[in-house]
């Protein structure tokens, strides 16, 4: 399945571009995790203000997902960068 993850930024976060590479980083360590098979991070190349910021794919097994939910990933996800987001939206798909 496919795992949709599109983020806007708060309006008070001035650097969104510099956060870019490290919000990668950590989202890609979860390739190492049995049953996800890439992940890929997407950019918006808009700025504007009604458009998200980035969007992240997490290409897996259904059954990846309760695992990705319980990482130490997605806890550290939410811990660093959860107050620096205005809007969050989910999708999954096949």
């Amino acid at each position: 399945m496919k795992h949709y993850i599109i983020v806007k930024f708060s309006e008070t976060v001035q650097e969104k571009a510099a956060l870019y590479p490290e919000i990668e980083t950590l989202f890609k360590k979860a390739e190492k995790i049995e049953g996800i098979h890439r992940v890929s991070f997407y950019p918006s190349v808009i700025d504007l203000p009604n458009r998200y910021d980035f969007m992240i794919l997490l290409e897996m097994e259904r059954g990846a997902l309760p695992v990705f939910d319980a990482s130490d990933i997605h806890r550290d996800w939410k811990s660093k960068y959860g107050s620096l987001l205005s809007a969050k939206t989910i999708f999954d798909c096949d």
